[in-house]
């Protein structure tokens, strides 16, 4: 069970710490905080949630997680498998999608290199969080490909919902200070998280 000990210290690390970053904003409400706070968030996701994967990468190796912990790997293999790789395409897809149209429209890209304006063309006009399910979508697609079960409940149960409180009450705030009422009414107008496809 020493194995897990690096994905859940990573977790919990991430989760207190954008805890505590969300409690400061909150009490010190400024642009500059906000700018400062997001690079510390970006770091103790990449550190968190990141060193964990790699460290299973070479130890145990991802195919052997379920095996040294006693779990049976996923059910209907090819099912899973198939799954797997239909859902891994537009994780990819967004993953690309989303750096291109951030550097392109907003004069920056993911995590440490802040945007310097709301974007809202390309896949970013469907939804606020495009890059987050791309992210979400590859996570689970490599679970399901390995026929591993845990990692797949890793992501489902762990990974998405901790980043999801840090989109929720973290980067929602941190962005509403640093571009005011333009990212509010963006925000009014586009979903959250799953793409609302205009009929229009």
């Amino acid at each position: 069970m020493i194995v897990l000990y690096p994905g859940l210290f990573g977790l919990f690390a991430f989760v207190l710490g954008v805890g505590i970053l969300g409690l400061q904003l909150r009490k010190y409400p400024s642009k500059e905080n906000a700018e400062r706070y997001s690079r510390i968030a970006h770091f103790l996701f990449f550190a968190g949630l990141g060193t964990p994967a790699l460290i299973w990468l070479f130890y145990p190796g991802l195919t052997h997680l379920d095996q040294l912990i006693g779990l049976d790997p996923l059910p209907l293999k090819p099912l899973f498998l198939i799954i797997g790789i239909i859902i891994a395409l537009p994780g990819l897809y967004l993953l690309a999608i989303t750096n291109k149209s951030l550097r392109a429209f907003g004069s920056g890209a993911n995590a440490f290199r802040l945007t310097k304006r709301i974007v809202d063309q390309d896949i970013y006009r469907y939804t606020r969080n495009p890059m987050s399910l791309g992210y979400y979508l590859f996570c689970l697609s490599i679970g399901m490909i390995l026929g591993s079960t845990l990692l797949t409940l890793s992501v489902l149960l762990g990974l998405i919902p901790a980043h999801i409180f840090f989109l929720k009450y973290f980067e929602e705030l941190e962005l509403e200070l640093r571009f005011g009422e333009s990212y509010k009414e963006y925000k009014q107008k586009t979903p959250f998280l799953i793409p609302k496809f205009s009929t229009k």
